[in-house]
């Protein structure tokens, strides 16, 4: 079956304030997540692309569009159902603020029984993802063949339950996973079993230095944000 590399959008201007962006319109790429957007055509250079799939989200586009400008006549997919987790009413509220939040406890230590009010469930997000991972490794297996690779550029959380699916771990251990800002992930499906070939490869180990104040880890997910390491 295909290849699927994921890709974890560039650093928002979410990221560095710590809010947690949801689905909110108009979170842009921050200027280190421009660069990161600009620097993916390279690390991906060796790689032939049959198609790229990207959530709706302006931070996702705007992180592809290196990639499609370097390739001519790559085509570009949205997905819809690998947007980001509807967190409802927590959209848009600070990070540190909801660290107090019981329901926060639930979603480092007890995700599936985790839903966001006025949003979605974190077993929903985790089936809607993995569902359209399903659809389009069919997809792109069927027109180009079991040996094709492509991209899927999503968010944090999404990518983690998605990797968690992939290795056959229960979502209440997904955060234990961690995937840095523009950070690639590569999994390869066969028919008996998925293998997780890369995690969260930023090609430097930048993101082990101590944090600047006030900065989140590039992580503006529920998950990805609070407690992350």
């Amino acid at each position: 079956m295909a290849t699927l590399i994921l890709v974890r959008h560039g650093r928002s201007t979410a990221n560095t304030s710590g809010v947690l962006a949801g689905r909110m319109p108009g979170v842009a790429l921050d200027e280190r997540g421009v660069a990161q957007a600009a620097a993916l055509p390279g690390r991906l250079a060796g790689v032939p692309l049959a198609a790229v799939v990207s959530s709706p989200l302006q931070r996702c586009r705007e992180t592809v569009r290196p990639l499609l400008d370097a390739r001519p006549g790559l085509p570009l997919h949205t997905e819809e159902r690998i947007s980001e987790c509807d967190y409802g009413d927590w959209s848009g509220r600070k990070l540190a603020e909801l660290a107090d939040e019981p329901l926060m406890e639930v979603v480092q230590a007890h995700a599936s029984a985790a839903a966001f009010p006025g949003g979605e469930s974190m077993r929903a997000m985790q089936a809607r993802a993995v569902d359209a991972v399903r659809d389009w490794n069919a997809r792109v297996e069927a027109e180009h063949g079991e040996d094709a690779v492509y991209a899927m550029c999503s968010h944090g959380d999404i990518i983690k339950s998605i990797v968690a699916d992939a290795l056959g771990l229960h979502l209440d251990l997904f955060q234990r996973i961690h995937v840095d800002p523009c950070s690639v992930t590569v999994i390869r499906y066969t028919r008996l079993r998925p293998f997780l070939v890369r995690l969260g490869d930023t090609g430097d180990f930048a993101a082990l230095a101590p944090r600047e104040s006030g900065e989140t880890g590039g992580a503006a997910e529920v998950g990805g944000g609070a407690g992350a390491p």
